[in-house]
């Protein structure tokens, strides 16, 4: 595809990848079915990259994003445990 080659590859290399969502509880479809964590993610994502402003490279972006989602997946995951 000339539109968008990178996305097309990553798309055909991770097919199965975004079939996983079907492998989750019941419980979590609600949640993945709609674009409301979606939308949490990214604007964290924009408020910590308007904070941060300049990076030195794609990869210290990256990085940054990175962190933001695992943090995002752990909270998701294991909900907030404050106290055990």
């Amino acid at each position: 595809m000339k539109i968008a080659p990178r996305l097309v590859d990553c798309m055909e290399t991770n097919v199965s990848e975004g079939f996983m969502v079907f492998t989750f509880p019941r419980a979590n479809h609600k949640i993945l079915r709609t674009s409301y964590f979606l939308e949490c993610i990214s604007q964290e994502i924009k408020r910590r990259t308007r904070i941060v402003q300049v990076f030195s490279n794609e990869c210290s972006h990256l990085r940054l994003k990175t962190a933001s989602r695992m943090e995002a997946n752990e909270e998701w995951e294991y909900g907030r445990i404050y106290l055990n």
